[in-house]
């Protein structure tokens, strides 16, 4: 199994179980294999700007499945750009650690602005001194405000600080980074391969856990237990742990007490929707990333338009180079709306019929159930869920609301309304709706 074409073939056939036949088409089958040196598959990507999606989001899961197909600690995939030669190089030096190597997530690529402020100045405090002060940190916020971003900082920062420790003949600090959602799946593995305690040997004897989306494991018994035991021995260890969460832990409904006390002796630092000043700023930090030149009436009109979410920002700016590198075409503010709803239907925005299906699904109902005329109370609180998370998720006006489910302007409005004044007192209907809200930004349409 040494041929480039044939293990290539293999992970395209893995992906194409996973992904959207949209993404595999936009993202995957353009790639070309170049060669296989009996560790290393080496891919080219045909442009600069697929090269830089790939790196970021794809490169991580080709590689887990390439080591699915020949397992071994040094099998790993190399990403050449267009213009990059191959001369049967080894792949860079292997860190020992498992962080994901994103550009751009470092503490000098984060604009700091009032919104998240505090969180930025808690996360250094944590590389500079981890385990130290601040143990757990606890950092949460909705999606794509940057808290993967500062975890992944202050594990780079640690890293770096790591090299000039080797330098003085002293112990490296052992960085772990973990989702919450693959953490319990390898649990379960470990569980039923009988490997429990190398699982323990990986994640209780680091010096710094970084696991993100830790809400993942709530309401899961057997991980919730495995994970207090690592928290308890980690911390009585004084390592430093890392969590992230789209939500405080008061919200977490279904999260053991003994989970929820220990989240909240550490420190907690939320991270809000940036405000207009600082889009701006990071609009124009992310666009020279990318060598995107625009001009300032259209950087602020890019930052005025997209509001709640970095991520999607990002991804305006990303396609927006495309159309300037590959098409040449010239920016305008017509090209930025269209822009602007094509990120909004493939890139992560959500519409309304994702809505109405996750809402559905979480209250255990069909989306025509939603659209019909029953009034039954738990219909009618789902319709009333959907309609609130079209107008929080969506730039839909309350009339397009309400013709989505077959509803007048007012009908649309008082729902909002009511939903709104609900979720100040009621946790668990808050909870299900951040539940609602992470399922939406996560379907199959949404990660393309």
């Amino acid at each position: 199994m040494n041929d480039a074409n044939f293990i290539w073939n293999m992970i395209i056939e893995k992906l194409s179980k996973e992904l959207t036949p949209t993404a595999v088409v936009t993202w995957i089958d353009p790639c070309k294999p170049v060669a296989f040196d009996g560790s290393h598959l080496v891919l080219r990507a045909p442009d600069e700007f697929r090269f830089n999606i790939l790196s970021e989001r794809f490169v991580p899961v080709i590689t887990g499945h390439l080591r699915d197909i020949l397992p071994g600690d040094d099998i790993g995939v190399i990403l050449l750009s267009p213009d990059e030669n191959y001369l049967g190089q080894k792949a860079p030096r292997k860190i020992d650690d498992d962080l994901p190597e994103i550009p751009g997530y470092s503490f000098a690529d984060f604009i700091v602005g009032p919104s998240n402020k505090f969180a930025h100045a808690a996360a250094v405090a944590v590389s500079e001194n981890p385990g130290k002060r601040f143990n757990p940190l606890f950092l949460y916020g909705h999606s794509g405000l940057g808290k993967t971003h500062l975890m992944l900082a202050i594990g780079y920062a640690i890293r770096e600080n790591n090299s000039k420790l080797k330098e003085s003949n002293s112990k490296p600090l052992k960085i772990s980074y973990v989702k919450g959602e693959a953490f319990m799946n390898e649990l379960i593995h470990a569980i039923k391969e009988g490997s429990t305690e190398a699982f323990h040997e990986k994640y209780r004897k680091v010096d710094v856990l970084l696991i993100d989306d830790i809400q993942f494991i709530a309401g899961k018994q057997s991980t919730q237990i495995e994970f207090f035991h690592t928290f308890d021995a980690l911390h009585q260890a004084q390592h430093q742990i890392v969590l992230a969460s789209d939500r405080p832990p008061i919200e977490m409904t279904l999260l053991d007490d003994r989970l929820r006390t220990r989240f909240e002796g550490g420190l907690m630092a939320d991270i809000a929707p940036p405000d207009l000043e600082t889009r701006i700023a990071i609009a124009k930090s992310k666009a020279a990333l990318i060598g995107l030149e625009l001009s300032d009436e259209h950087i602020n009109y890019i930052a005025t338009r997209v509001k709640s979410n970095v991520r999607k920002l990002e991804g305006v700016l990303n396609k927006l180079d495309a159309y300037c590198s590959i098409l040449g075409t010239s920016v305008t503010k017509e090209l930025i709306d269209k822009v602007i709803a094509e990120v909004d239907v493939v890139n992560g925005g959500p519409t309304a019929e994702s809505i109405i299906r996750e809402t559905g699904k979480y209250f255990s109902l069909t989306p025509e159930q939603l659209k019909s005329e029953n009034r039954s109370r738990n219909i009618n609180t789902a319709r009333q869920v959907a309609m609130y998370l079209m107008r929080t998720m969506t730039s839909m006006s309350f009339q397009d609301i309400g013709a989505a489910l077959g509803r007048n302007h007012s009908t649309t409005i008082n729902a909002v309304t009511k939903i709104d004044e609900q979720i100040q007192k009621d946790l668990r209907l808050k909870s299900a709706i951040r539940d609602i809200e992470s399922n939406v930004t996560n379907t199959p349409e949404n990660v393309d």
